[in-house]
């Protein structure tokens, strides 16, 4: 698992919803600080502080487009070492009570990737099927002592 393998301490769970199904996925190894955030969730609503890793499953999708560049912002500010994000690029199955889909920005990984490395440096793409893709991103203004602490533990080659 990626969170043991680069020893992250401190994970920051980034639209985590009610039910907070990343806690049931997750069984490191080793002592980890799991943060809870989400706006829409009056209990996980406070604002986060930085994390080393910081998980982004099926949420920015759901930004309204003229916040979307916020919240981008603002995951770059929260991640100390490396963002985990998957994006859907369809509709979604559901509305919102005002009719609208609850996917807000559908738009294909061409239109998401340039967006992402306004921010972060991209290790990894994957697309995971037709309708979502995952990209794995490292913060570009790490430290060169992070830096070299992430070369040695995951082989990476952060440049």
């Amino acid at each position: 698992m990626m969170v043991d393998r680069m020893e992250i301490d401190h994970l920051l769970d980034y639209g985590c919803g009610k039910a907070q199904s990343l806690t049931e996925t997750l069984k490191p190894n080793r002592p980890l600080k799991y943060q809870a955030y989400d706006i829409g969730v009056p209990e996980y609503a406070d604002p986060p502080i930085p994390a080393d890793m910081v998980v982004c499953i099926d949420v920015l999708e759901h930004i309204e487009p003229e916040y979307l560049e916020n919240v981008l912002d603002h995951l770059e500010e929260l991640t100390e070492v490396i963002l985990f994000a998957t994006i859907h690029t369809w509709p979604a199955g559901k509305t919102l009570d005002d009719g609208r889909n609850a996917h807000l920005t559908q738009q294909p990984y061409s239109w998401w990737l340039p967006k992402l490395w306004e921010r972060f440096e991209i290790q990894s793409f994957q697309q995971l099927s037709f309708f979502e893709f995952a990209v794995i991103a490292h913060n570009q203004n790490l430290s060169l002592e992070k830096t070299q602490a992430l070369q040695d533990k995951e082989g990476l080659i952060l440049e």
